[in-house]
């Protein structure tokens, strides 16, 4: 029986050798090799500021932050995410509005957002879920329409694009994954993006234990509370390497991806959902839609392969049902279909195409005798 990971990350040896250097180096804590990173991710992206952090999530309060929200303000967040999208506004002291998502693409429905608004309202943080780019023509709308920030979750869109520009210059802040299931990896990690000087001046004060800046250096003045989240050189050893390839592994997952859309066509039991229009999806997971998702993964897994859910659907969860400070609005249809039937198949850069051809043969088997 063959044994088929969901992911496997991309460590070469020219990865050791980067991270040896390092060690080798003693300066084992955020520095030149960190400093190098973000430029390489900054100029990839196309912004006027990357940040390098301890994760997607603390990148997420600190945009919060940054932007001054907290308590007294509402932040309204799709319910098919992980719990971290939700779990910072709380740790900012906002309060969480959940809204439903589309059936069809899984990313936040953008008439529930326009129906969510209130006068307390000062931000929504939309995701680019597994790397589906988000409608930025859309967002854009409300965004002028109701003065609210955006701060992207693109914690899965890395290399993803809409209207041919990189996701991570849209937001107003967008914040990275780098966590291993991540094609880009550090191990854990997070990168924020943003081209509003000002913002990103106090996000690199505050992740330095709010040291101040001045031309965008560090001094030894602290003129804020803050924290520490910098991200160690040895960590952004291995993103600096992966980097270099990013292009490569991006063109290997669409190739995979084009495999299996290719090998599933005709299977009426086994939908992919769409992307978005204009967007170029990254593929950092390849979800489909099948029935009695769970019996499947089940079955799958007995045969070695590794699949997993697409992610939670917040509402469901007591951390938010029982909550003061968090505002469930409607019964969340596309949620619960997305929480219900989304399957995240096998993608890793090594995979080759007899693995595909296994995985397609396993969730075939699993699904052939259900009818939609």
């Amino acid at each position: 029986m063959k044994k088929i990971p969901l992911i496997r990350p991309y460590i070469t040896q020219e990865v050791k050798n980067k991270v040896c250097e390092v060690l080798d180096s003693g300066y084992l804590t955020e520095g030149p090799v960190t400093k190098q990173f973000e430029e390489v991710f900054r100029s990839y992206i196309g912004c006027n500021h990357a940040i390098a952090v301890t994760s997607c999530t603390t990148g997420l309060e600190m945009a919060l932050r940054a932007l001054g929200v907290g308590p007294g303000d509402e932040v309204i967040v799709p319910d098919y995410t992980y719990p971290a999208t939700a779990d910072v506004v709380a740790i900012v002291g906002a309060t969480i509005v959940l809204v439903d998502v589309s059936k069809e693409t899984m990313l936040i429905d953008y008439s529930a957002i326009e129906a969510a608004i209130t006068e307390k309202t000062r931000a929504v943080i939309p995701v680019s879920i597994f790397g589906n780019p988000l409608d930025w023509n859309r967002l854009n709308q409300i965004k002028r329409k109701h003065g609210l920030f955006m701060v992207e979750d693109a914690a899965c869109a890395i290399g993803a694009e809409f209207k041919d520009e990189k996701i991570g210059n849209q937001a107003d802040i967008s914040v990275f994954s780098l966590h291993p299931r991540k094609f880009i990896t550090t191990g854990e990690g997070g990168l924020i993006t943003t081209s509003n000087k000002e913002w990103a001046d106090w996000m690199l004060s505050y992740k330095h234990f709010g040291m101040g800046v001045h031309n965008s250096r560090l001094t030894t003045n602290f003129e804020r509370i803050g924290s520490n989240y910098k991200l160690s050189n040895i960590l952004a050893a291995i993103g600096l390497v992966q980097m270099k390839h990013i292009d490569e592994l991006l063109d290997r997952r669409l190739e995979l991806a084009q495999n299996y859309i290719d090998l599933l066509k005709g299977q009426e039991n086994i939908i992919i959902p769409k992307t978005t229009e204009q967007g170029k999806h990254s593929r950092q997971s390849f979800c489909v839609y099948v029935p009695e998702r769970d019996r499947v993964m089940k079955v799958m897994r007995e045969k070695g392969i590794e699949v997993q859910i697409g992610t939670y659907s917040l509402h469901m969860h007591k951390a938010f049902n029982d909550n003061d400070n968090c505002k469930i609005i409607g019964q969340m249809p596309g949620s619960k279909y997305a929480f219900k039937h989304c399957l995240t198949l096998p993608m890793y850069h090594e995979m080759s195409d007899s693995e595909q051809d296994y995985v397609i043969a396993g969730v075939k088997e699993a699904t052939g005798k259900y009818s939609r």
